[in-house]
């Protein structure tokens, strides 16, 4: 398991890699940092998947809406995480979602009549590939910026980079 830290307007971000695959992307000091990284890290500056994330991020923070569909991502987690994580893909840069509604699209993928606000909550909050995988695109049903592991005010950063509309659902209107 291989690591490397990049600076960026939210602060430092530790990306994490096991050497072909991007496993992590955490705000350094966030909530659940390296959650469920139990191998030994080395630092590694020099890996391809580094290079591609690095220069993702850089034009991310300049304000490009980006597709991920290059990015060699492979987070780790449990099937209902990796259904939740999916589900956060297809929030589209610029739009939010609460969590209720998220708890809906997963609910349906499970075949399930509803699902735990806890259970979403938990799932969001504990994805390993902070901005790429945009768990700062769900909101609270009010529109508050509720749980961001990173920091409401990383949160807040992320969403007024993207002009998010954080108060009447995604900027589309829908």
């Amino acid at each position: 398991m291989y690591t490397k830290t990049v600076s960026s307007p939210v602060g430092d971000l530790v990306l994490v890699s096991d050497g072909e695959y991007l496993i992590g992307l955490f705000i350094a000091g966030q909530k659940y940092f390296m959650d469920r990284c139990s191998k030994e890290l080395y630092e590694n500056n020099d890996l391809e998947v580094f290079h591609i994330v690095e220069e993702w991020l850089k034009s991310y923070f300049a304000g490009a809406n980006l597709s991920i569909k290059s990015l060699p991502l492979k987070p780790a987690g449990t099937n209902f995480r990796q259904i939740v994580w999916q589900e956060l893909l297809n929030i589209p840069y610029g739009d939010t979602i609460t969590y209720k509604e998220l708890g809906k699209k997963v609910a349906v993928r499970l075949g399930k009549s509803s699902m735990s606000s806890q259970a979403i909550g938990g799932a969001v909050g504990h994805n390993p590939i902070s901005i790429i995988i945009p768990c700062h695109r769900v909101i609270g049903t009010n529109g508050s910026l509720t749980g961001y592991a990173g920091g409401l005010d990383k949160k807040e950063y992320l969403l007024a980079l993207e002009k998010a509309n954080i108060h009447g659902g995604n900027k589309n209107g829908k």
